[in-house]
C-alpha cells in the first residue's frame, strides 16, 4: 500500500491468535499497552489448524501466537514480547531497577516454563485420553498450586498495586492471563494466593487488559 505521494506505507503488524491461549493473550495485552494496531489472524486450536502446511510455515512447530512484522516473523510469546520492548519504546514492559527486571524475568519464567506448558490443551487433551477426564483437574491443581505458591513468595516484598510496582510491566504480562484463565475456565480456587487474587482484581481495571480478553477477540464464539 502507498500513499498518494507514492510512499510506501508500513505494513501492518499481524498477530496470530486463538482467544483462550494464554499464550496469545500476554502478546495481545502488549500490543495494546504499546498502543500497536494490528491484524488479528485466528488460528482455531480446536480444530488444528495450527498443524496446517500454511500455519507451519509461520511457526514450524505449530503453536501460537506468532507475530509477523514486515519481513519479520517471530513464535513464542517472550521474544515477541522482548521483540516488541526493543522496537517499540512506549510504554517500557520492563523497569530500569535492575533487581525489579530479574524479579519480572523470574515470575514470567515461572509462568511460562513451570505453568503454562504443563497445563496447556494438547497436555489435558492427552491426561483425559490415556488416564482419565477425571484425572485433569487433580493435576491443574498441582501444578498451578505449586507455581501460584513460588510466585506469592517472589513477589510478597515487591508488589505495588501491580506484580512488581505500580506500573504495568513484563511479570503482569504473564500473570494476568494465568490468573485469569484459570479462574475463568476452571473455577479455580485462588484462597490461597492474597496476593495473587488482588492483582488479578487489579488487571480487570485495566483497559490494555480489558481488550486483550478472550471475550473481547474476534475468534471468541458467540454461543
Amino acid at each position: 500500500m502507498t500513499t498518494a505521494g507514492g510512499e510506501e506505507l508500513p505494513k501492518k503488524l499481524q498477530l496470530y491468535s486463538f482467544f483462550m491461549s494464554s499464550a496469545s493473550f500476554r502478546v495481545r495485552i502488549a500490543l495494546n499497552l504499546k498502543g500497536l494496531d494490528y491484524e488479528y489472524k485466528a488460528i482455531n486450536l480446536f480444530k488444528k489448524e495450527q498443524h496446517s502446511p500454511e500455519f507451519l510455515k509461520i511457526n514450524p512447530i505449530g503453536y501460537v501466537p506468532a507475530l509477523v512484522d514486515g519481513d519479520i516473523v517471530l513464535a513464542d510469546s517472550f521474544a515477541i514480547i522482548l521483540y516488541l520492548e526493543e522496537k517499540y519504546p512506549q510504554h517500557p514492559l520492563l523497569p530500569h531497577d535492575l533487581e525489579k527486571r530479574a524479579i519480572n524475568y523470574q515470575a514470567a519464567n515461572i509462568i511460562s516454563s513451570s505453568i503454562q506448558p504443563l497445563i496447556s490443551l494438547p497436555i489435558l487433551q492427552y491426561i483425559g485420553e490415556n488416564v482419565g477426564p477425571d484425572a485433569k483437574i487433580p493435576w491443574i491443581q498441582k501444578h498451578v498450586g505449586k507455581g501460584f505458591a513460588a510466585l506469592e513468595k517472589l513477589l510478597k516484598d515487591h508488589a505495588g498495586k501491580f506484580a512488581t510496582g505500580d506500573e504495568i510491566f513484563l511479570a503482569d504480562l504473564f500473570l494476568a492471563p494465568q490468573i485469569i484463565g484459570l479462574t475463568q475456565r476452571f473455577n479455580y480456587d485462588m484462597t490461597e494466593f492474597p496476593l495473587l487474587s488482588r492483582l488479578s482484581e487489579a488487571y480487570k481495571q485495566v483497559p490494555a487488559i480489558q481488550g486483550a480478553m478472550p471475550d473481547k477477540q474476534p475468534d471468541f464464539p458467540i454461543n
